[in-house]
């Protein structure tokens, strides 16, 4: 470690962790989800753009308070930078990096989120077609409307993907 330089956070080879590289690409996602640009961001928190911008590639670290602030402009709680994050990133924290290997192993095996429909492109292909509805009164009806089918089909054997798939056609 050279003498004054802190590389707390960073991995043995000096690039950022990979849970603040998820951190950050959760802040990108919703704030294009918002139609926020860096600018616009940067402004509402009262930094620079290029700060907004090392955020969401993980180089800077979001501290707690900064990550408060993150999360109230644009509309989350802050436990969302968190969601879908692989457990092979997750086992990469400080915490875990310094624990005994058997011990890791346990913690490996938490919740996985391999079936988690956020990770799915069309999830967000979905939440910015529905943003793009200009009446909200009618946005709020599709919503009410895709609820509603939602309960009354949680009962019902899933349609087959290539099925699915064959509808495109």
């Amino acid at each position: 470690m050279v003498k004054g330089k802190s590389i707390r956070g960073r991995m043995d080879d000096n690039e950022p962790n990979p849970i603040d590289v998820h951190v950050g690409k959760r802040i990108r996602l919703r704030r294009t989800i918002l139609h926020i640009t860096q600018q616009q961001m940067a402004d509402m928190l009262g930094l620079t753009f290029q700060q907004v911008q090392k955020y969401e590639k993980g180089a800077n670290r979001v501290g707690a308070s900064r990550l408060w602030d993150i999360s109230k402009v644009l509309q989350v709680p802050m436990g969302f930078f968190f969601e879908d994050m692989d457990d092979d990133v997750a086992c990469l924290s400080p915490r875990m990096l310094n624990i005994d290997p058997s011990v890791r192993m346990v913690a490996e095996k938490e919740h996985s989120f391999d079936d988690d429909p956020m990770k799915r492109a069309e999830t967000l292909e979905l939440v910015r077609a529905y943003y793009k509805i200009p009446n909200r009164r009618v946005a709020k009806q599709l919503f009410d409307l895709m609820v509603a089918l939602s309960k009354s089909t949680a009962g019902l054997a899933h349609v087959d993907e290539r099925d699915a798939d064959d509808d495109d056609e």
